[in-house]
């Protein structure tokens, strides 16, 4: 349930762009996100830093997107969320006693301290790497087609290319945790 949660905004987005357009997608996503953090908060009594990160990062592109009709701004919001991520896990090695992902997972799984940290520094570099990846497909992937058919392209890949590389990433570090957490003792 939690997953679909998450990814509310995403398909509420990706639903609105197929049947209308990127701008109507991008308001669509904004209110989405806006109910999201609301919601939330309603229930739980505090936000989640993601989704925050995320509206706020979707409301300024968002909103440039809409003022200015130009959904160039939209197409930045992956990477600059992806971005920040980078930048808050890459610094988290030098501030506090924890890394962020020890911080977010060490109450639930048991694991050596490199590891923490090479899981945190992995996690730094493949938000990166997504960042740029979508500016890639958002910017100069298959520039012989035209406009629109280029924006349907980085929408699909935005909901399923970098959904789908984060799964297969997600599946990769919980393989690799694997190997390093302690056997359960036999009684």
């Amino acid at each position: 349930m939690k997953f679909l949660y998450d990814f509310f905004p995403l398909i509420l987005f990706f639903s609105a762009a197929k049947i209308y357009d990127i701008y109507v997608a991008t308001a669509v996503a904004i209110a989405a996100s806006a109910v999201q953090v609301a919601w939330y908060y309603f229930r739980h009594k505090r936000s989640e830093t993601m989704h925050l990160v995320t509206l706020g990062v979707l409301v300024v592109f968002g909103g440039m997107t809409l003022l200015l009709h130009d959904d160039t701004f939209i197409k930045w919001k992956p990477t600059i969320v992806n971005w920040i991520f980078a930048v808050i896990l890459f610094g988290s090695h030098w501030i506090g006693s924890k890394t962020i992902i020890e911080h977010l997972l060490s109450s639930k799984i048991e694991l050596p301290n490199h590891v923490w940290d090479k899981l945190n520094m992995s996690w730094s570099f493949f938000f990166l790497l997504m960042g740029g990846l979508n500016l890639y497909v958002a910017f100069y992937y298959r520039l012989d087609l035209d406009e629109q058919t280029r924006t349907d392209n980085w929408i699909n890949f935005k909901v399923f290319g970098l959904t789908g590389l984060t799964f297969i990433f997600v599946i990769m570090q919980a393989m690799y945790m694997a190997k390093y957490m302690p056997e359960e003792k036999k009684t």
